[in-house]
């Protein structure tokens, strides 16, 4: 790639994800940032950079977003932790497919995708996941069986003049994540009917915000890459799940699990709860297939992103969650929704 400044476009550049890389982007003296969103207002003020207001379910949209950009890196994606499968198609899917359309057509450089360690096959056997093991989809969360589609469209793409970066994130902790594992743990352990999964030996893959913005920054300016690339980003260290667990308890003041059962029984009862889910109070099950299926056993080291980009984590993970619990505590650890409005 070029020594010249590299226009980069930040899809859902006002989310925790978008935020963080736009902000790391920003310091690159070699990077113009280009913010794509929604509602500019939520962008932060230090930001004095060009925005492209829109909505990417607009085709429209997605012709003109991309045009003069050397690299994209879509954070801009609809998400649920359950279900709404349509939606997930609708809002997520088959956009994302016609950016990657779009950005070959008008030969953008690279084209960065966030994905999650969760797409690798399950094993408990504490084997590490590297950065390009074998993908499984579960038939039971479409957002996630999404992602590995989406990953095969832009392996079969490879080669076309856009170089195709699949991004397998860890669990996302930090100030500003309102959607995810931690946010919806909290008020769950206060109800006492949360219990270990198979003894909580699992590791449990966290990866902070600035390490987050600072790993889409190295993808975006390294050369050298790959027509395909998969990297693994995750934290400096793989706690597990009784360890992560336990310290939520002790700093936000709320019970820890006081039973154990089996993997088995989780998916279970996670199914029961979606199912029951519309006949019972709230607008979101109490426990889905998708938090069990995060709770599995994901060891996956930054190696292979160490090598190719350099990447080497530094925030630790309770400092991570400190700040995290610090933001959610001002609003009472409300009981989050389980999918983007």
């Amino acid at each position: 790639m070029s020594e010249q400044k590299k226009h980069t476009l930040i899809t859902g550049a006002t989310g925790f994800l978008g935020g963080n890389i736009l902000k790391a982007l920003s310091t690159h003296p070699s990077i113009e940032c280009i913010a794509a969103c929604r509602n500019p207002e939520k962008l932060s003020d230090s930001f004095s950079g060009e925005i492209r207001v829109g909505n990417l379910t607009d085709p429209q949209y997605r012709r003109e977003v991309v045009r003069n950009i050397d690299v994209i890196c879509h954070a801009g994606t609809w998400a649920s932790m359950w279900s709404h499968r349509k939606l997930e198609q609708e809002r997520f899917f088959e956009p994302t497919l016609d950016l990657i359309d779009q950005a070959i057509s008008q030969n953008v450089k690279r084209f960065l995708m966030p994905s999650t360690v969760a797409i690798g096959e399950v094993t408990r056997k504490h084997t590490p996941h590297n950065d390009s093991s074998p993908k499984k989809q579960t038939g039971f969360w479409p957002h996630l069986d999404y992602l590995i589609e989406v990953d095969d469209y832009m392996r079969e793409n490879r080669g076309r003049g856009t170089q195709m970066i699949t991004m397998r994130l860890g669990h996302f902790v930090g100030s500003g994540n309102r959607l995810g594992t931690l946010p919806a743990l909290v008020p769950r352990l206060k109800t006492y009917l949360v219990p270990w999964l198979a003894g909580g030996k699992s590791r449990f893959p966290l990866v902070a915000d600035t390490d987050l913005g600072n790993a889409f920054a190295l993808a975006t300016t390294t050369d050298g890459l790959d027509a395909y690339e998969s990297f693994n980003i995750c934290g400096p260290d793989f706690p597990t799940l009784r360890e992560v667990v336990t310290y939520i308890a002790s700093q936000a003041g709320v019970p820890k699990p006081i039973y154990s059962v089996p993997y088995a029984a989780g998916y279970a009862f996670g199914w029961l709860m979606e199912i029951l889910n519309p006949i019972l109070p709230g607008s979101s099950p109490f426990l889905t297939r998708s938090i069990i299926h995060l709770c599995e056993d994901w060891l996956c080291p930054n190696d292979y992103a160490y090598k190719k980009l350099g990447y080497s984590p530094r925030k630790n993970w309770r400092k991570a969650i400190d700040e995290h619990l610090e933001d959610l505590s001002k609003e009472g650890y409300p009981w989050p929704q389980l999918a983007q409005q």
